[in-house]
């Protein structure tokens, strides 16, 4: 089974979550490329996709919208994993604004929310102002064992749809 996942990600974080999920989905036995999204040029060569994408301000970056959006059709036909990164330390977990109806749109399976890291050194002098404004915690957050997880939980939903299709043949 060939399996996209793919990520846009501002500052690395969301990208190292997108290459663990990857060498799960590798570890069940899937072919398993991980590109950013900018450099995705088709998703039809794919039975599956995980789509994830760094939150800022409770929203996706436009990017990731803008990729779900243009694809909708090709990926409401294939099996369709969401994943978000982004609240630090303590800070509520919410889902992103746009989650619900990409949902809906291309039919995903299902959306995770994970912790994020922030590195103020990797921030531009504009965006480490608005950290120290907004108090935002730093260091990595995230839960490497619920990050492996959730990559296992799609590998099984992967092998269950492939013995389906097999036994309907």
């Amino acid at each position: 089974m060939r399996v996209l996942v793919t990520y846009a990600s501002k500052h690395g974080s969301t990208a190292q979550v997108a290459e663990r999920i990857a060498l799960t989905l590798v570890g069940s036995g899937a072919k398993v490329d991980v590109l950013p999204m900018r450099d995705v040029r088709d998703v039809a060569g794919y039975e599956a996709v995980v789509l994830g994408s760094s939150v800022y301000f409770g929203k996706w970056l436009a990017e990731a919208v803008r990729f779900a959006d243009q694809n909708r059709t090709t990926l409401a036909a294939r099996s369709v994993w969401l994943f978000s990164v982004g609240p630090l330390g303590d800070q509520p977990r919410s889902d992103p604004a746009e989650i619900v109806r990409l949902m809906t749109s291309i039919r995903a399976v299902d959306h995770h929310l994970f912790a994020g890291a922030l590195n103020v050194s990797e921030l531009s002098l504009l965006e480490r102002v608005i950290v120290k404004g907004v108090k935002a915690p730093t260091g990595d957050f995230r839960d490497w064992t619920e990050i492996d997880s959730w990559g296992t939980t799609i590998a099984r939903q992967l092998s269950s749809s492939r013995v389906e299709a097999e036994l309907s043949q």
